[in-house]
């Protein structure tokens, strides 16, 4: 089973990166919640970005850019095989780093690929 690591987690049922949360599991996909604030999203613990993390199939983001530098090197230690790029978290630097370390890149939006079926 391929592993979603959701950057930008929260349990406020309001937002995008809970309703990803929901719709990933709810498409058979194990998730890991990586959050500032403590919680849930689908049922799923959020913890904080400490050890890394492997057999991670896909980061999908939702942090604005503003926010991802402190997290540069915990994605590329990660070495997820791809990083979604959702919307308001595009971000060209962090991009060209992904691709200089074999990491495939999209800019998409992740509710999107579920519901047409491409993730």
């Amino acid at each position: 089973m391929k592993t979603t690591l959701i950057l930008g987690a929260t349990s406020n049922p309001s937002r995008y990166a809970n309703l990803a949360a929901k719709r990933l599991v709810a498409n058979g996909h194990k998730i890991i919640n990586i959050g500032i604030k403590s919680g849930e999203a689908a049922g799923v613990p959020i913890q904080k970005a400490a050890e890394t993390l492997t057999d991670i199939d896909t980061i999908t983001l939702y942090l604005g850019p503003q926010n991802q530098s402190e997290y540069y090197d915990y994605i590329l230690k990660t070495k997820p095989k791809r990083i979604i790029f959702n919307p308001g978290a595009e971000n060209p630097e962090l991009e060209l780093l992904a691709k200089e370390n074999g990491i495939d890149t999209i800019e998409a939006c992740t509710l999107v690929l579920l519901s047409t079926g491409q993730y």
